[in-house]
């Protein structure tokens, strides 16, 4: 059975960083593209940024988190992180880790299998 778990989630300033981590268990972590997505109150979920399934693999994010987000895995702990720096308000929104069908990654949702059930993020002015 397969198992996505987000966690490191919380309240911080603006300007302030935080780093999520996922774990995903049950299937060849090492195997699988990975993303990050997230939903603001009252919005669609949206790709914020994907990594392909090697270590160190090719990396994507949306214009808007580019400079201020990295994406990175670590294959021999099964663990997907995000770290996000210099945060603004309008990155409050529940994250979500997504496993991808295949070794490659692309910010669109119907190409995930497996989904986490989110990590709150809120960024206080």
């Amino acid at each position: 059975q397969v198992q996505v778990v987000e966690s490191g989630g919380g309240l911080v300033q603006a300007g302030g960083s935080l780093r999520l981590s996922c774990t995903a268990s049950g299937l060849g972590f090492h195997n699988y593209g990975m993303a990050w997505f997230r939903q603001a109150p009252g919005k669609e979920r949206e790709g914020v940024s994907c990594i392909n399934s090697w270590t160190s693999g090719n990396t994507y994010y949306r214009d808007s988190v580019k400079g201020r987000f990295t994406i990175s895995r670590d294959n021999a702990k099964n663990t997907l992180y995000l770290q996000m720096n210099s945060l603004q308000p309008e990155y409050t929104a529940m994250y979500y880790c997504a496993v991808a069908r295949g070794q490659y990654c692309v910010l669109i949702q119907t190409e995930y299998n497996y989904w986490g059930q989110g990590t709150q993020v809120t960024v206080s002015s």
